[in-house]
């Protein structure tokens, strides 16, 4: 059976909530961010406060748990950030497509892409169609490279399964020479 920890344990953990909250704020710079790791944290502990008997251990110990978790969380954060990165790299990287094989892509797609979000239509918009580089689209727009990056690879994303319900097995070829219903009624091939 297993024991609960001692209610002078928890007393110290729960009086020091302000002192915890105060030091991961400094360490993370937000306080909804330094709210969740201290929840997390608390969370996460409370199996293993039943070995803590002394309420001073239990602050130093928790405060150990702490330091951790705001590793762990910048390690998170940079790791994200390094894919972001890498993501907007790659679409700044990205070929052209001919000139020809541009024009003769199905219309469908255009009428379509004003039937996303607005963001994702301006996106691609200034993107795809204006060829403007990501990195000056997110100057444009007032937001990261980053973030730039995120929106047009979700507006493709979006577009695409847009494309895939209009058009059926015309996208699978990717609308090359285009036969299909929208098209055809349309007089556009």
């Amino acid at each position: 059976m297993e024991s609960a920890p001692s209610p002078e344990v928890i007393a110290a953990l729960v009086g020091n909530h302000r002192e915890f909250l105060a030091f991961l704020q400094k360490r993370v710079g937000d306080r909804a961010v330094a709210e969740d790791i201290l929840q997390e944290a608390f969370v996460r502990s409370l199996p293993k406060l039943e070995v803590l008997e002394q309420e001073e251990s239990a602050v130093a110990w928790f405060y150990r748990i702490l330091r951790n978790a705001v590793i762990d969380h910048y390690r998170r954060r940079s790791a994200g950030n390094r894919k972001l990165d890498a993501f907007a790299t790659e679409l700044e990287q990205q070929v052209e497509p001919e000139a020809e094989l541009h024009g003769a892509v199905c219309q469908c797609v255009g009428a379509l892409a004003s039937t996303l979000k607005p963001e994702y239509a301006e996106a691609l918009k200034r993107v795809e169609l204006a060829g403007l580089a990501v990195k000056d689209y997110a100057q444009e727009v007032g937001i990261t490279a980053s973030n730039a990056a995120v929106r047009v690879f979700r507006a493709r994303e979006a577009l695409r399964k847009q494309v895939s319900r209009s058009c059926g097995t015309c996208a699978d070829h990717g609308c090359l020479d285009c036969t299909c219903e929208n098209a055809t009624k349309h007089g556009r091939h």
